[in-house]
């Protein structure tokens, strides 16, 4: 159970989700229902007024930088853009390898660690060395992916990760987070506004409006029997591949 408060406006109020091991999640609704500080607030990157935020067991909410350190490297992020959350001072190598060095965790030599992460992420050996700039929007988003993952977490929140790539790009991204899903056991809470993107990835889906959990649900028994118009109209707002000008489906 959690709310944060900004001046008058709860962002975030009275919701209740559980996130299994190995499970995707989804957390879908439009620009402002909440979803992004809820998946901020579960890493300790807001601060809350009030609830409650457990990591297998502990209670976690409140206990700031410090008190996460002995747990950050289990639970990390992914950012939408990935043309601001990347250094543009570092080169690749000391991108993926910061991280590591800072908890204690670089085993071996740096280089030899960052050409594996490259590798699992689809980018060549030759990308090492090169800096954020001198990548395309998708390539930046494997080095963020690969960022998050080299700090072998148990739990990732992916907010809004391929929104800001074209849908080509999107499918293989997607392919990828699932991918590693699979290899390292990873759980992830899957932050988007778009359903067409969380039915390919995500086991259950929690819909967001206005601060609070309007529906939830396995994600394609919520896709083919949505209980809410809230959910009926986001589905509805979801294009026909091939025919923009058509809606997914129309609910009366």
């Amino acid at each position: 159970m959690l709310a944060r408060t900004v001046d008058w406006v709860k962002a975030v109020e009275d919701v209740s989700i559980d996130i299994y091991s190995g499970e995707c999640l989804g957390l879908v609704g439009e620009s402002g229902s909440g979803k992004t500080t809820l998946g901020r607030s579960i890493l300790g990157l807001e601060n809350t007024r009030s609830g409650s935020i457990s990591y297998e067991g502990t209670e976690i909410r409140g206990r700031g930088y410090h008190g996460m350190r002995h747990i950050r490297k289990d639970l990390q992020m992914i950012f939408q853009d990935p043309f601001s959350s990347l250094n543009p001072r570092l080169t690749v190598q000391e991108i993926l390898t910061e991280g590591l060095s800072e908890h204690g965790l670089l085993e071996g030599n740096a280089h030899e660690v960052a050409a594996y992460w490259l590798e699992e992420v689809g980018l060549p050996p030759d990308a090492i060395n090169r800096y954020p700039h001198e990548f395309s929007g998708g390539q930046r988003q494997r080095i963020c992916v690969a960022r998050a993952v080299a700090m072998r977490p148990k739990f990732v929140v992916c907010d809004e990760a391929v929104s800001a790539l074209d849908v080509t790009i999107q499918a293989q991204v997607i392919d990828l987070l699932m991918d590693l899903r699979e290899k390292f056991g990873l759980s992830y809470l899957f932050i988007s506004h778009d359903l067409s993107v969380v039915k390919r990835i995500c086991d259950r889906t929690v819909v967001m409006r206005h601060g609070q959990v309007e529906e939830a649900g396995p994600t394609q028994d919520l896709i083919e029997n949505p209980q809410t118009e809230y959910t009926k109209k986001l589905i509805s707002a979801v294009p026909i591949p091939g025919d923009p000008s058509k809606r997914a489906r129309n609910y009366t």
